[in-house]
């Protein structure tokens, strides 16, 4: 009776095992840790394609950041260059001024001394120059001694220079010469903007006593804004006269402003950086010199190992990809992914790895399944 219990128990047992069995074949199992066995069945309802690798060029998306700077011909500090007290001026900063509007107005004791200098020159000029024919005539007859002409043609000479220099001086304070004489003497002058353009910096106060040497105003005209953007020596030849870019600013991300490369310096800064100035195709007026922008610059890589990115799988904040090994059986193993264009993703791989034949298709589907099976 014994006997018959025990063989009863191995029976079972041998019966439990191959429908067990059977049942692994039916559903698929995991034969180990990173690799995952179908059915015939199974492998055709996951849609699994498998290639070999390929390489194919890359583009990728070099970020950068700058500032929004203005030419020099764009940016114009003014002085006065005999000094001055600051009479008036109505600028503030943001105010726009147009080519010749007069900003402020000067006055000092040496406007009127300088006028007073060249009048009194001109009018001795004129004399100097009556005696100086007087003379030559009167040398030509022999009737004077040459020393007495030569001394009223130096003098005249000098008073020739004299003149024109004081008239110069008059213009580079705003005072025409030819309009000053003895009844419109003047102790202010105007100071004109020389372009148009926004006030920048407001740097004097009314009354104030300004040098030659100190800035009163800055004035800027945006029309010709430009980005300058720090580009580091590696990714420096990436870059060429004319590519394409796009910029935005931290506040307001969505909104692109296609730019154009039109000049790379050729000096490292310390931090091994070099200046990289674009044009911005459309000139939009919210944009104001020393704005921060970051700009996005696609450039060509070279050759690069690619799988379809629908090969790529991500779990737990990590990239797999499958491996082909036969018998229905894939292999799920961890790679690191470069750019992605055009439904390519570079990946990172040896040499060894890279002859092997990939999943292209069904990626995802073999990877619900080992995580079904391992969860079983």
């Amino acid at each position: 009776m014994k006997q018959l219990i025990i063989l009863l128990n191995i029976s079972l047992l041998l019966a439990a095992c191959g429908g067990s069995k059977k049942e692994e074949q039916k559903t698929g199992i995991q034969t180990a840790e990173n690799i995952v066995t179908l059915t015939d069945a199974q492998l055709k309802n996951a849609g699994v394609q498998t290639g070999m690798l390929e390489k194919k060029s890359i583009s990728s998306i070099l970020k950068v950041n700058g500032k929004i700077d203005v030419p020099p011909q764009n940016m114009v500090s003014i002085s006065v260059p005999l000094g001055g007290y600051l009479k008036s001026t109505k600028l503030l900063p943001g105010m726009h001024v147009k080519k010749g509007e007069s900003i402020a107005i000067m006055e000092d004791q040496q406007y009127i001394q300088l006028q007073q200098d060249y009048l009194t020159a001109k009018a001795k000029l004129v004399f100097a120059k009556q005696e100086f024919e007087r003379q030559k005539e009167l040398n030509q007859s022999k009737a004077s001694s040459d020393k007495v002409y030569q001394q009223s043609l130096a003098d005249y000479t000098s008073l020739e220079i004299l003149v024109k220099s004081l008239s110069e001086k008059l213009k580079l304070i705003g005072i025409n010469p030819s309009n000053i004489n003895i009844s419109n003497i003047s102790k202010s002058i105007n100071i004109g903007s020389p372009i148009n353009g926004f006030v920048s910096k407001v740097n004097v106060n009314i009354g104030k006593y300004v040098p030659p040497a100190e800035v009163l105003f800055e004035i800027v005209n945006p029309a010709d804004i430009h980005l300058v953007l720090a580009v580091f020596e590696k990714d420096v030849n990436k870059l060429f006269i004319g590519q394409k870019m796009i910029a935005y600013t931290n506040s307001n991300p969505e909104k692109k402003y296609p730019c154009e490369i039109i000049l790379i310096g050729k000096d490292f800064s310390d931090d091994k950086s070099v200046e990289v100035h674009c044009h911005f195709a459309n000139y939009d007026k919210t944009l104001i010199p020393g704005m921060f922008m970051n700009a996005e610059i696609e450039v060509k890589s070279s050759d690069a190992i690619v799988l379809p990115s629908d090969a790529i799988v991500s779990f737990e904040n990590k990239q797999y990809v499958f491996i082909a090994k036969g018998n229905n059986q894939f292999e799920m193993m961890e790679v690191k992914t470069g750019n992605t264009e055009n439904g390519f993703t570079e990946i990172i791989i040896d040499d060894n790895s890279s002859k092997k034949t990939f999943v292209f298709k069904g990626a995802y589907n073999l990877l619900m399944k080992m995580k079904n099976t391992a969860d079983e």
